[in-house]
């Protein structure tokens, strides 16, 4: 079974692929409505692990593909699906990914979007692979009036799924708070993926003051906007939901080719070398930060040595700064000091092992010397602040 290849180039001059997938399975996401799924059923479309492709693999309905085919249309109009986001919040990218859908990928797509007060009472259950949407069904996703939403990509042709031309980008410049999607193929057709890349977005108004809450969670608004290395996992997995499923559901970082050959420790048995890994997240509102856990989870041969953690509180402008500086220079002040870290553990920092401060709106993990993570929490209250000078719910506004 292959595995597409990541295509890096085109990635690393978009900034919003650094930012949550707001509509993955994984945080959530859901396809709610398909008009057809033959070949293959759009729920394959959220999946979190990239494409694969067997070339033995058949089903009873034809070719088996790890993406979301309709069959050849015979009759008028065009495929479409609507999508339930898992973290509602303000989109700023989109990667409609045709891995392996060379001869046989939609032509075109566009991609409508809306917020939604009430989720619509629809639901897709079980395999649905040789399936097409009922006229009960059809009945039922009318009453969305979804052909009137708001456009976030206009018809787009899209590449075919080689490794070179796979992912179609598509920034989005909408600001509104997005809880739906509609994916239309033109006329029909497969996509392996679609990638939400965004920020979430709650009411924080609608929170009891006194209430804990986690400051940093994906669902909340926290979000990565820079990393030191991410050879093997991408540091936003850590603010994900639940537990990690595996050591690819969290941070994890190559080895440093600056190790002594050999090692050295302190009187706490952390070990005494110049190198470390970190990575900088923006909480989804600033606060105060009472309880920190950091779970190992899976990780039992290559958790980091130790960690400590510095924080500070920077408005928009001083966070644009610090993007385009690589987080070389800042406000960072200690939040937790240097502890000694276990594998396969979750690691639990309370209020009197913090250097308590005011109110911050950025973190900054810091490991050594490398090695991986699965979950971050910083449990606190958010604090009220001022829309004017604090970057709550922007987006990047340079290079991550």
């Amino acid at each position: 079974m292959a595995e597409r290849e990541v295509v890096a180039a085109a990635a690393e001059e978009l900034d919003f692929v650094q930012l949550n997938d707001l509509a993955c399975e994984r945080n959530g996401g859901r396809v709610i409505f398909a008009t057809d799924e033959w070949f293959a059923p759009a729920a394959n479309l959220l999946k979190r692990d990239a494409p694969q492709f067997d070339s033995s693999a058949f089903t009873d309905f034809g070719k088996w593909m790890d993406g979301w085919e309709t069959r050849r249309k015979r009759t008028a109009g065009f495929d479409w699906c609507i999508i339930q986001l898992g973290v509602p919040g303000v989109i700023h990218g989109l990667d409609v990914d045709t891995s392996f859908f060379t001869g046989n990928h939609a032509p075109h797509v566009s991609i409508q979007a809306a917020c939604l007060n009430e989720p619509p009472d629809l639901t897709l259950e079980g395999d649905r692979t040789g399936m097409a949407a009922s006229d009960s069904q059809l009945a039922a996703v009318a009453t969305l009036c979804s052909e009137s939403w708001a456009e976030l990509v206009p018809i787009s042709q899209l590449k075919p799924g080689y490794s070179d031309s796979c992912h179609n980008y598509f920034r989005v410049g909408c600001p509104a708070r997005v809880t739906h999607l509609r994916l239309n193929l033109y006329p029909d057709g497969g996509v392996a993926r679609l990638r939400v890349y965004g920020i979430g977005q709650r009411d924080w108004s609608s929170l009891p003051g006194h209430m804990n809450i986690d400051l940093v969670a994906l669902a909340n608004g926290g979000v990565c906007l820079g990393y030191s290395d991410a050879h093997f996992g991408h540091p936003r997995n850590m603010i994900g939901p639940g537990r990690a499923v595996n050591m690819a559901d969290g941070w994890e970082t190559a080895r440093r080719l600056d190790r002594p050959k050999q090692l050295k420790t302190d009187e706490r048995g952390i070990l005494q070398q110049s190198g470390w890994e970190w990575a900088v997240f923006r909480l989804g509102h600033p606060g105060l930060v009472t309880e920190i856990h950091i779970d190992t989870n899976h990780f039992k041969g290559n958790f980091p040595d130790s960690c400590r953690m510095e924080a500070c509180c920077l408005t928009l402008e001083e966070e644009v700064r610090s993007i385009r500086d690589g987080w070389n220079h800042g406000k960072w002040e200690e939040l937790l000091p240097p502890q000694k870290l276990r594998p396969h553990h979750v690691h639990v920092y309370r209020r009197e092992q913090l250097v308590v401060r005011g109110a911050v709106s950025h973190v900054r993990l810091v490991i050594a010397p490398d090695g991986g993570v699965s979950r971050l929490r910083l449990w606190g209250r958010p604090t009220p602040t001022s829309a004017t000078t604090t970057p709550e719910h922007q987006g990047p506004r340079a290079k991550l």
